[in-house]
C-alpha cells in the first residue's frame, strides 16, 4: 500500500454510467457523455471523493480493439472533464475474458467485475477506506462487487440499468440506492454526507 487509507471514494462504471450505451464504445467519435455526468463527477471532486472509474472491457480480449485504444479513449475523458473542472482520479479497466480470441486476455482473472481486483488495486494505490465508498453503475456486476468489498451500492437506470433493476428483485441484492441517473446517483451521496 503506498500510504494510509485515508479517502473516500465513489467508483464509477464507465459505459452506462457516465456514457451513453453502445456496444464496445473505444473510438472518440462513438463517445457521448450522459447529459450531468460531467457536472457530477465535478460535484464529487468538490466533495472530496477520489473518483476512480472501473470499466470491463472485454473488447481487448475479444479482438475488437487495444489496449491503446482504451487509454486514448480515458484521456479523452479526462480532458473533456477538465474543461468543466472535474476530473477522474484513476481509471482501471479489465481486458479479460475466458472465451475472448486473444489468447493472452483469455485468461481467469481477479479484475473481471463483480471481483474484486480493480478496487483493491485502486484501494492501494489511492489509500481508500473502502467502507466509506461507494460504486455507482448500471449492471448486475457492478451491484455485486459491493458484495465481495464493503461499498455501498447505486444503481443507475441509465445504460442497462432498468434491466439490471427488474433482475434484482430476485437477488435479494440490498442498494444504497436507485437514481434515473449519474447526476441523481451523487445527489443520494452528497446527501448522506
Amino acid at each position: 500500500m503506498n500510504g494510509p487509507a485515508v479517502h473516500k471514494a465513489v467508483f464509477l462504471d464507465r459505459d452506462g454510467t457516465i456514457n451513453v450505451e453502445k456496444d464496445y464504445v473505444h473510438k472518440i467519435e462513438e463517445f457521448e457523455f450522459i447529459d450531468g455526468a460531467k457536472d457530477a463527477v465535478r460535484r464529487l471532486n468538490e466533495a472530496e471523493f477520489k473518483v476512480v472509474v472501473l470499466t470491463n472491457q472485454s473488447g481487448i480480449a475479444r479482438g475488437y480493439y487495444s489496449r491503446e485504444d482504451v487509454e486514448i479513449l480515458h484521456r479523452f475523458i479526462q480532458q473533456e472533464l477538465t474543461k468543466e473542472k472535474a476530473h477522474i482520479d484513476a481509471f482501471f479497466y479489465c481486458p479479460h475474458l475466458p472465451e475472448g480470441a486473444m489468447a493472452e486476455y483469455a485468461v481467469e482473472c481477479e479484475c473481471r467485475k463483480p471481483k474484486p481486483g480493480m478496487v483493491l488495486d485502486a484501494q492501494n494505490a489511492l489509500g481508500i477506506r473502502l467502507e466509506e465508498s461507494y460504486i455507482i453503475g448500471d449492471s448486475l456486476s457492478d451491484m455485486l462487487l459491493a458484495t465481495t468489498v464493503p461499498l455501498k451500492p447505486i444503481l443507475v437506470r441509465t445504460g442497462h440499468g432498468k434491466e439490471t433493476e427488474a433482475r434484482l428483485t430476485g437477488e435479494g441484492l440490498s442498494l444504497h440506492g436507485i437514481a434515473d441517473d449519474l447526476a441523481g446517483a451523487v445527489d443520494i451521496i452528497i446527501r448522506g454526507y
